[in-house]
């Protein structure tokens, strides 16, 4: 490949997206935080001591979507028009899927999985002491599977 679009004569740039169509879009992405048995028992009851760990996510995966362009480099700030955050506890993980719309010029891809990442991150954090063995180490928690499952572009 001999051109890139974000580096140019050794210079980083951000990609004109000027001359493109406004259209409708969105992006869902999903990811899951493998925990304790204990843990996810811990969570679904909203019985963490640091609050109610899906609640706090939520709100997490909300102001990192909103947020994407400061957080990756060359990203545009972008209109948002909605956000969902959902999310599954089973036996041994909590998963978070969040949808993002916008009508605009690009994609809604890296607001998605900034959602996702915040929320397990947030996840993570709110549970870290239940996930910590005797040495302090988390031999069972795990950020897994962080991916793009749908993404969708129609005519606005």
């Amino acid at each position: 490949m001999d051109e890139f679009s974000h580096v140019d004569d050794d210079q980083v740039q951000m990609v004109d997206v000027g001359d493109k169509e406004t259209v409708d879009r969105s992006a869902v992405a999903t990811g899951r935080m493998a925990v304790r048995p204990e843990t996810a028992d811990a969570v679904e009851r909203e019985d963490v001591p640091k609050g109610d760990v899906l609640a706090t996510a939520r709100i997490a995966a909300i102001q990192a979507v909103k947020r994407t362009w400061d957080d990756i480099p060359m990203c545009h700030q972008i209109p948002i028009d909605g956000v969902t955050v959902e999310f599954e506890v089973g036996d041994d993980y909590v998963e978070s899927t969040v949808e993002v719309t916008s009508t605009g010029k690009t994609g809604v891809e890296m607001e998605a999985l900034n959602g996702v990442t915040r929320a397990l991150l947030t996840v993570w954090d709110m549970v870290k002491s239940a996930e910590k063995d005797d040495e302090g180490q988390y031999p069972e928690a795990a950020i897994e599977d962080v991916r793009v499952v749908e993404k969708v572009k129609e005519d606005a």
